[in-house]
């Protein structure tokens, strides 16, 4: 069973998120942790959709971007609720025969943050319901094409949360590319953490990649390493050769790899409340110039000028559809 909404059914959309989407209460500031027992009054609250996959789709309907989420919500009250947040947005999201998952986010003074998040749906999404709504680039049946710029992205997030989902992970990534797409790629932290096993199977995943989008201290997970530098080169020798790679480094900017040449994109920091998302934000941001043919340095400034632009916001259903496109144009 599954729940489909179209904004568009005459062709297939030139970015296509394949991630997580829950449901999240922000909540903050918080000074410290209260004593247990006790209760504390919040000044600033959000219900809204949540998790990489979501926060993706948003920021692609924030900015103009047309965009498919293949996802999943659980059957229940907040599932319904959860499936009517992406109005605008082509979607297809599985029904699972569980509760939906939740997150609580808790905002701290000092900027950081913390969250409890239920397994609930997430465990759930399978590979065939994604691959059902990937078809092959040109039609049922058409042979696969090169995925070069005129080819739609296909940008794949938080496999260590979908628990079906990333035991087919590299079949999946490799049949998606196959098709004709060009494939993203942003790993998220895993909850076991970096261990050996997880490792290799990461680096199985990369060989598939055109776009990788990781942050600065998932890059030195992944290459092992506490040099930042050793690390971008550890993690291109592992990508084609063409592929891009873009690492994140939270309120500096944004750096990438590509063809051997290194270009960055430095922002002046900022004082933001709610910094949930915003790498999600910034992978719309610039994989939607990329599909506009940009190039890496102007890729790079859309994306952080995207997070910049949706974090500065709160609470986020005030950003009208369309209104940040200024950021990608």
């Amino acid at each position: 069973m599954e729940t489909e909404r179209l904004s568009d059914r005459s062709d297939l959309s030139p970015l296509n998120i394949v991630g997580d989407a829950g449901v999240d209460l922000v909540l903050g500031s918080l000074d410290g942790w209260p004593t247990i027992g006790t209760e504390l009054l919040m000044p600033r609250s959000e219900l809204r959709a949540g998790g990489s996959g979501a926060n993706s789709a948003l920021a692609a309907r924030h900015i103009g971007q047309r965009a498919h989420l293949i996802s999943a919500v659980g059957q229940d009250q907040l599932g319904h609720w959860l499936a009517e947040q992406f109005t605008g947005l082509r979607t297809s999201l599985e029904v699972c025969d569980c509760e939906t998952t939740m997150s609580v986010g808790l905002m701290h003074a000092c900027g950081d943050r913390n969250f409890f998040t239920t397994q609930g749906h997430l465990q759930r999404l399978s590979a065939a319901h994604v691959l059902q709504h990937l078809p092959p680039v040109g039609g049922q049946g058409a042979r696969p094409v090169a995925r070069d710029g005129t080819a739609p992205i296909a940008l794949f997030t938080a496999p260590f949360l979908l628990t079906e989902l990333r035991a087919d992970y590299e079949a999946l990534m490799a049949e998606v590319a196959a098709r004709g797409y060009r494939i993203a790629l942003d790993t998220g932290w895993p909850p076991e953490g970096w261990r050996d096993g997880t490792l290799s199977e990461v680096r199985r995943w990369l060989r598939h990649v055109d776009h990788l989008l990781i942050n600065d201290l998932e890059a030195r997970s992944i290459a092992a390493t506490e040099d930042l530098e050793l690390a971008l080169q550890r993690i291109a020798a592992e990508l084609k050769p063409e592929a891009c790679l873009i690492v994140k480094v939270g309120a500096r900017g944004a750096l990438g790899l590509e063809n051997g040449r290194r270009v960055e994109h430095a922002i002046e920091p900022v004082d933001i409340f709610d910094t949930i998302g915003a790498g999600d934000a910034f992978n719309t941001g610039y994989l939607s110039s990329r599909l506009r043919a940009a190039g890496m340095a102007e890729a790079l400034a859309a994306g952080c000028r995207t997070a910049a632009a949706i974090l500065a916001r709160f609470p986020r259903k005030t950003i009208r559809a369309g209104e940040f496109a200024d950021c990608v144009a």
